[in-house]
């Protein structure tokens, strides 16, 4: 979609979905630094008078306690890692999360062109956010729980 140091670009996102709310961030790579900073400013902006955010997650590397670590020091890590309840889908399957879905529509309505220039892709992400936060747009989400009780039945135990 956008260009960084190679052509690319990665855009971090996080969905609020029985809200309709969704928080974006550009940045020209997808390391576990540029995770770190994106859970602080979720910790500290949108959610900062939150006791408790669940955040569900794959189980890619960069998703780790060691990232926080890495980037800040240990007393703001282990706030920014205790303000989160994280959730990880499971590594054997397959569970198009809510931030996904968003992110396919985000390149739905966004030009299909190449902006060579990170500045414009954050400014119409950023745009794009707003229009949508505003509309309220919530997705219908339909995999209930006890859908993937069947489809991985080695993963759950039976109630």
């Amino acid at each position: 979609m956008g260009t960084g140091a190679k052509g690319a670009c990665n855009i971090f996102m996080a969905s609020e979905p029985l809200k309709g709310k969704r928080y974006v961030g550009v940045k020209e790579k997808k390391t576990k630094k540029d995770r770190a900073h994106f859970i602080k400013v979720l910790a500290d902006v949108p959610y900062g008078e939150a006791t408790v955010i669940t955040l569900v997650m794959d189980n890619l590397n960069t998703h780790s306690p060691s990232a926080l670590y890495e980037v800040f020091e240990s007393k703001e890590a282990k706030r920014i890692w205790d303000s989160f309840d994280f959730v990880h889908t499971p590594k054997h399957g397959s569970w198009p999360d809510m931030a996904e879905i968003e992110l396919n529509v985000l390149n739905g309505q966004c030009p299909n062109r190449r902006i060579d220039n990170i500045g414009t892709v954050r400014e119409e992400v950023l745009a794009w956010c707003e229009s949508r936060n505003n509309m309220d747009a919530k997705i219908n989400w339909q995999f209930t729980t006890k859908e993937p009780r069947i489809k991985l039945k080695t993963l759950y135990p039976k109630l």
